[in-house]
């Protein structure tokens, strides 16, 4: 790095081509505060405590960085699994497919003969096949390809681990501007691993003949087939079709639609040495309730979001075409928004570290101020709670570590009751989200209260009027799957049940009532087995088979029972426990505008307040009147207010005009200097050149940031500004500019 202060030529270090050279490190915050403002010293930190200090602002700064870090990094790998285990199933399925094409392309292939290996259809033994290219569609049912490009990545790191050698091709290399040397140089440059300028197959023959000596297929995977040119993909597959048995290519492609793409997009003659076989992905639907029940329902870790940005989240995936990978950021922005809103957001990483490295939560918690736990228990949640309890417990860090396990314990209760939920929609195909959602809802869970304190007080059965406990026109879903309990069979039920005995080993009360109801289940199935081997009359065995619906009626009956108790009494919503502030985003006007966004407005906002930007004083004191001092954009801005939604060009630069030269023409009154009429014609026509560029350049930039629109009818809009001309040619076609 040059010196700032350079020797004169006749320097010896010049003559010798030497140049000085300084090592610049990082200024510490301390530094870059003293050279800021020298005449305020910094005060020095000292760390005399090798106890980390909750008590210090960018303490928390660092706290709620590190929670972050901490709570993202397991979101996002927790998420990276469920993808990778969703697609498990298929990528076997695929895996064994390429295997076995890989065999019939070496059964039919004869002795290998090196002299003729750079040479096209190949030598085989009978005549089977010569050129057939062996082909998996693989069905993503999605409309976007973000999610596709992260799913072919996978499925290439899959087949790479089973021992095949893969190349990714985008189908933006399948463009009519590279050409097919374009495809055929990025598959070569992923398998030789060298740039390549003449692409020739030859070279892929003479590369696999050294290193893959006839034991491993080279799979070709084509992330969008649809998005690529329909000739350049025929020419590369009848390509690969010539050197199909001399180098085991096979091709996997996806695909959006259906089959019939495949005839759209290639020739008859391409298609003819195709051997298809089909895969189907789950759709994005199925993988969202897999990340939801992954990252959310088991709240891996620790963080939550309420009904409304729940219910924004899933709207938001549905405007994005269904996108996985829109759902991730937004769920990514939720937890940005949760740590910078909340001060004692920073629990997350807490209560990660309690369940990674079974580190107390009280611990970390005896570090913070007396003011950040007065603040955690003035939270609404909490003061609902102490009241409806009549509970009054010290102001410490030991009661607010009681406060968050009850929290933890109250969330594990409502994963168990709503994954419990989950298991019998399962029969009947009920999403997951949907229940979820539901489950969300603190509207519904005080209604669900209500009607039965209402029950309860005119002393009515559980299940009595139409099953009141379930009319709830806000838990549709969740009251059409306990009804439908009802219709389950027999071994469906006993496996319901021990799904269920499974999922509430944690509370001892429902547990043993679902045991319960299983042994009542076993005793009834071994006494009308009894029955029938006694007396096998026709008449008993008739009678038999009624008493034996009649008792699975009635523990269908009992397990609904259970099911609506259950979720009654344990199903507590995120938003209706303790502390729940704390882990819990539910702002969801921020989280909209972080996602969506709003840039116009903000500009608009900026645009009128731009004196509080540029901190001048002549135009703070206007009060938000035109003044010619202020910027020229801002003036065109606010003369726009005056017209509405559609302004005539030619009346707003005669109006700008007016506005930064009122100031001008009171001071020319003043001055009597006598001059030629040729010299104040001249000023007067420079004058107007200027305002004509700057009312131009104040154009363009509203029309940049996207706050009007003009409407021209001939012509250039742009050329048009541009013209020295330009009052007269705007008067003549009237342009209208319209305010978006």
């Amino acid at each position: 790095m040059d010196s700032p202060n350079e020797h004169p030529p006749t320097d010896p270090l010049t003559k010798n081509n030497l140049q000085p050279f300084f090592v610049l490190h990082k200024a510490s915050k301390s530094s870059e505060s003293t050279a800021r403002s020298p005449r305020k010293p910094s005060k020095r930190r000292l760390d005399s405590s090798p106890k980390v200090s909750l008590n210090n602002e960018n303490m928390k700064e660092n706290l709620k960085m590190e929670a972050f870090r901490c709570v993202w990094s397991k979101i996002d790998s927790s998420i990276k699994d469920v993808l990778r285990s969703i697609n498990a199933d298929v990528f076997d399925e695929i895996g064994r497919w390429v295997r076995e094409s890989f065999n019939a392309i070496c059964s039919c292939r004869g002795p290998v003969d090196t002299s003729k290996s750079s040479l096209p259809y190949p030598f085989v033994h009978n005549g089977g096949i010569v050129r057939n290219l062996f082909t998996g569609l693989v069905f993503t049912k999605n409309i976007e390809t973000v999610d596709d490009i992260l799913t072919f990545a996978e499925l290439g790191l899959n087949l790479k681990s089973r021992g095949c050698y893969v190349a990714n091709i985008s189908s933006l290399d399948f463009s009519t501007k590279n050409g097919i040397g374009g495809c055929l140089r990025a598959f070569l440059r992923q398998l030789l691993m060298v740039d390549i300028e003449a692409a020739d197959v030859s070279l892929l023959v003479s590369w696999y003949s050294d290193h893959g000596k006839y034991e491993k297929p080279v799979v070709v995977i084509i992330e969008d087939m649809e998005r690529c040119s329909g000739a350049l993909l025929s020419d590369f597959v009848n390509m690969l079709s010539e050197w199909s048995v001399k180098i085991p290519i096979i091709l996997i492609a996806g695909v959006a639609t259906s089959t019939d793409a495949l005839r759209n997009l290639l020739t008859s003659h391409a298609l003819q040495y195709l051997s298809t076989s089909t895969f189907f992905l789950k759709s994005p639907s199925e993988r969202l309730d897999a990340i939801i029940e992954a990252v959310l329902v088991k709240n891996c870790a620790g963080f939550s979001v309420g009904h409304k940005v729940a219910s924004f989240l899933r709207n938001y995936f549905l405007r994005q075409d269904g996108t996985v990978t829109s759902f991730v950021r937004a769920l990514k922005m939720a937890i940005v928004q949760q740590l910078s809103v909340e001060p004692l957001s920073f629990v997350l990483k807490f209560l990660v570290d309690e369940g990674d490295n079974k580190r107390s939560c009280c611990e970390d918690l005896a570090d913070m101020s007396e003011e950040l736990i007065k603040h955690a228990f003035e939270l609404p949640s909490y003061r609902t709670y102490s009241v409806n309890r009549n509970n009054h417990v010290e102001l410490n860090a030991m009661s607010l570590c009681q406060g968050l396990s009850e929290l933890q314990r109250l969330q594990e209760l409502w994963r168990s009751r709503l994954m419990c939920l989950h298991e019998a929609g399962r029969y009947h195909k009920v999403a997951l989200l949907d229940l979820y959602l539901e489950a969300l809802d603190p509207e519904s869970y005080n209604s669900r209260l209500s009607n039965h304190d209402r029950d309860s007080a005119k002393d009515k059965s559980l299940l009595s009027n139409n099953d009141k406990l379930f009319r709830l026109q806000k838990a549709e879903v969740t009251n059409q799957v306990i009804r439908k309990i009802r219709d389950l069979p027999a071994a469906k039920l006993s496996q319901l049940l021990k799904s269920w005995e499974r999922l509430t080993e944690g509370t001892i009360e429902v547990h043993e009532k679902i045991i319960e109801l299983q042994s009542q289940m076993v005793s009834e199935d071994v006494k009308s087995h009894k029955a029938e081997l006694t007396d096998i009359s026709k008449r008993h065995i008739n009678r038999c088979r009624l008493n034996k619906e009649k008792d699975a009626c009635t523990s269908n009956d009992k397990a609904m029972t259970l099911a609506g108790q259950t979720i009654r009494d344990n199903m507590l919503p995120i938003e209706c426990m303790p502390f729940h502030e704390l882990i819990c985003f539910k702002d969801v006007d921020n989280l909209q505008s972080a996602l969506i966004g709003d840039p116009r407005r903000r500009i608009q906002i900026d645009l009128l307040n731009f004196y509080k930007i540029l901190k001048c004083g002549c135009c703070s004191n206007s009060g938000g009147t035109l003044s010619p001092s202020m910027h020229d954009t801002s003036i065109m801005y606010l003369l726009a207010q005056e017209y509405g939604d559609l302004i005539n060009l030619h009346d707003w630069f005669q109006s700008f005009k007016v506005s930064i030269s009122s100031s001008g023409k009171k001071g020319l009154k003043k001055l009597a200097s006598p001059k030629k009429r040729k010299d104040n014609t001249y000023s007067q026509n420079n004058s107007d050149a200027l305002i004509q560029a700057r009312f131009c350049r104040a154009v363009m930039e509203l029309q940049i940031t996207g706050v009007i629109c003009v409407m021209a009818r001939c012509g250039g809009v742009t050329d048009e500004l541009l013209n020295q001309n330009y009052v007269k040619e705007a008067t003549r076609c009237h342009r209208m500019v319209k305010i978006i």
